[in-house]
């Protein structure tokens, strides 16, 4: 196990104060060839920035502006008007880049943003025109993430939160992540309000973004069979790695090669 994955949720401090670049060091940084995008990694729920550490030290290595937002996880209308009030702030062209929940906030984001020219969905929700994350998560069968492996937990207003149960965390999760790890990742995991459930999807950016997509073969979250339908009828650029639904923590230069390969 790699320093970097023993502190998966300590270096998201990091991340967001030294490693990402500002938008300002994005317009300056150019290449042969015009300016490199700036790479904008979006998390799911369960999750926080800190989950895309290991691809961000490899897209910043490699010159890459890097953004990590945090994503507020309150409901798929807001958190999407959240990301798409972050894009609008920077200047040239972006990558979008996205894990889980994280693909339909991504999918509504970008929705007529010149400036976004590929889309990456890491094992991540690719919704069309009205779909939700429930239909999509549930249409195959595979995923063990249900009403059992919950914790539901209240907040103002009669609005509830859900959080994975520990002792299903690692098993559903992040199989394939030391459990070291994955304990550090439970304890620190943010919920998602339980509306985004069934909050349906607008208008997909996918329909004229190109796109790119990492399914993760053994996903016990979104079903593989269920990321392979998305990609395909978006006629995405898929590559399979056989990992969790985690991919880019436990496949970072994987996964980074992709979101690479999606910036020309």
């Amino acid at each position: 196990m790699t320093t970097t994955r023993r502190t998966l949720l300590a270096g998201s401090a990091a991340i967001a104060a030294g490693s990402v670049l500002s938008t300002t060091a994005a317009q300056a940084h150019t290449s042969a060839h015009g300016p490199e995008p700036t790479i904008v990694l979006v998390h799911g729920a369960f999750a926080d920035a800190s989950g895309w550490n290991d691809v961000a030290h490899r897209l910043i290595r490699d010159g890459f502006p890097v953004l990590v937002p945090a994503n507020p996880l309150r409901s798929v209308s807001s958190d999407s008007a959240y990301l798409a009030g972050i894009l609008a702030t920077i200047d040239g062209p972006v990558v979008l880049a996205a894990h889980s929940y994280g693909g339909i906030v991504s999918t509504n984001a970008a929705t007529g943003n010149a400036n976004v020219t590929a889309l990456v969905y890491v094992a991540a929700f690719m919704p069309d025109h009205g779909e939700t994350l429930l239909d999509l998560q549930t249409r195959y069968p595979g995923s063990r993430l249900n009403e059992a492996a919950l914790d539901f937990r209240p907040y103002g207003g009669g609005l509830v939160d859900g959080y994975i149960k520990r002792e299903v965390f690692r098993d559903v999760f992040a199989a394939d992540v030391p459990r070291a790890t994955t304990e550090l990742m439970w304890a620190g995991q943010r919920p998602a309000d339980t509306r985004t459930l069934g909050e349906p999807s607008a208008a997909p950016a996918w329909r004229t973004i190109p796109s790119w997509y990492l399914v993760a073969r053994n996903d016990r979250v979104l079903p593989a069979v269920a990321q392979r339908f998305m990609a395909q009828r978006a006629d995405a650029h898929v590559r399979e790695v056989s990992a969790s639904h985690v991919a880019m923590i436990s496949h970072p230069a994987v996964t980074a090669d992709l979101i690479k390969r999606a910036a020309g």
